[in-house]
């Protein structure tokens, strides 16, 4: 299959390009030429198979033709070495619980079939070092880092804002060494995904080092994300409510909701979807208004969310032609304060004993506000609530407990090199290196 970038300038591409660049030439994001839809037996009988069996069939679906079969497969499994369980929490809720993988987060799916499929290619290329620059606001740096923690051939930096992760997310990325190195930007995320772009459209670097992307721009990073949306819809289909199935997606760079969106172009029976923002609401304004007007981000509990300007917006507009008025039939927005972050979390624990993280708690807040008599609401809890621990503890008045993953992560030594938002210094570095 062919890929082309979102700004239609750049050539197309093939997997393995797309895959290696990450980026495409005209700073566009990589998109298949087509979306294949799986059969109607697969839906039929979607609640008779495993998660791995289900994320296969998807999987081919994306990149049958271009990885063969066993590979493919074993790519797969390797990346699904967990579950991802529908848990109830209300009547009509449930809760998709994305951070039973080994940084506890949903990133750790995208991010572990993008370090194995590189890995693939690279190998199959004969590369000697490809060098993965990621920006992180919170649990992509630590599950990008762990996916492609001792990968041969493959060095990877991890740019964060300084001060604006929490103390485990930090950890998780900065205590690793062998083939990770972490960069700590004096500014906020976008200034680090700013510096991660600009790398890729210098000539100079592009020349001296093979640079590609762990990001959601990254078709791995991002597609393989739809695996957990077909789960969740055969979780719900077991227990007799995939009828009006709405799905909630906390929101920040939107290669989440975009690889949900790609799920429902499959055929996936997903009713409608909810985009839950924080206070970074910039695509509940585009809903609202049909205008696109990033900005600064701003700081809030839900720190994985603060993206002033999502990347992947680039693609649910492709996905729609550029059509408001079609986004708007299938996606509904919602956006919330720190304040009614902190009430969520509160009241849900008080009144069912389900602990949500700040994110969870957009996503939770979301659905208990906007569901419609009949529908099932499934909202994705994105990362384990112990990954924002005095946070939810102060919330709730009560001590979290640490899950061992987690404790093992802080028992290690903090190693990171301080970076300006500077490009100049950012290059000059890499340069060096």
């Amino acid at each position: 299959m062919k890929y082309y970038s979102t700004n239609r300038i750049a050539p197309e591409a093939t997997l393995q390009e797309a895959v290696v660049k990450g980026l495409a030439s005209d700073k566009g994001l990589f998109m298949p030429e087509r979306i294949q839809p799986l059969p109607a037996e697969f839906y039929d009988t979607i609640d008779q198979l495993s998660f791995r069996e289900i994320a296969c069939q998807v999987a081919d679906a994306f990149f049958g033709e271009d990885v063969p079969a066993d590979v493919l497969k074993e790519i797969v499994c390797d990346t699904l070495s967990f579950d991802t369980p529908l848990v109830r929490v209300t009547d009509t809720i449930y809760s998709l619980e994305l951070f039973h993988g080994p940084t506890l987060a949903f990133k750790d799916v995208g991010g572990r079939f993008m370090a194995r499929l590189l890995g693939y290619f690279i190998r199959k290329e004969g590369r000697d070092q490809v060098n993965v620059l990621v920006a992180t606001s919170g649990d992509t740096g630590s599950a990008v880092a762990n996916g492609f923690l001792g990968v041969e051939g493959i060095h990877v930096y991890v740019l964060y804002p300084k001060g604006k992760v929490s103390e485990i997310q930090e950890k998780q990325f900065t205590t690793l060494g062998q083939n990770i190195t972490a960069l700590e930007v004096e500014g906020t995320f976008d200034d680090c995904q700013a510096l991660v772009k600009a790398a890729f459209m210098d000539a100079e670097l592009n020349e001296k080092l093979l640079l590609t992307s762990a990001n959601s721009i990254n078709v791995a990073r991002f597609l393989p994300q739809a695996f957990y949306y077909f789960y969740a819809y055969a979780q719900l289909k077991r227990l007799g409510k995939a009828d009006q199935a709405v799905i909630c997606v906390p929101s920040g760079n939107f290669g989440n909701i975009t690889a949900g969106l790609f799920g429902k172009r499959m055929g996936l029976p997903v009713k409608r979807f909810i985009a839950a923002n924080n206070r970074n609401d910039i695509f509940y304004q585009y809903l609202q208004t049909g205008v696109y007007t990033p900005r600064p981000s701003v700081t809030t509990l839900a720190n994985a969310m603060d993206v002033g300007d999502p990347s992947n917006f680039a693609r649910v507009l492709d996905l729609y032609a550029g059509s408001h008025r079609d986004i708007v039939s299938e996606i509904t927005g919602k956006s919330y304060t720190d304040e009614q972050i902190r009430e969520t979390v509160k009241e849900v624990w008080e009144q069912t004993g389900y602990l949500l993280d700040p994110h969870g708690a957009c996503g939770y807040r979301a659905l208990h506000e906007n569901l419609q008599s009949g529908e099932t609401g499934v909202f994705l809890e994105t990362a384990h609530p112990a990954k924002f621990l005095e946070t939810v503890e102060e919330i709730i008045g009560e001590k979290v407990e640490i899950p061992a993953k987690l404790q093992a992560f802080m028992a290690g030594e903090k190693k990171s090199l301080p970076m300006s938002k500077r490009f100049e210094d950012f290059k000059d570095y890499l340069l060096s290196i």
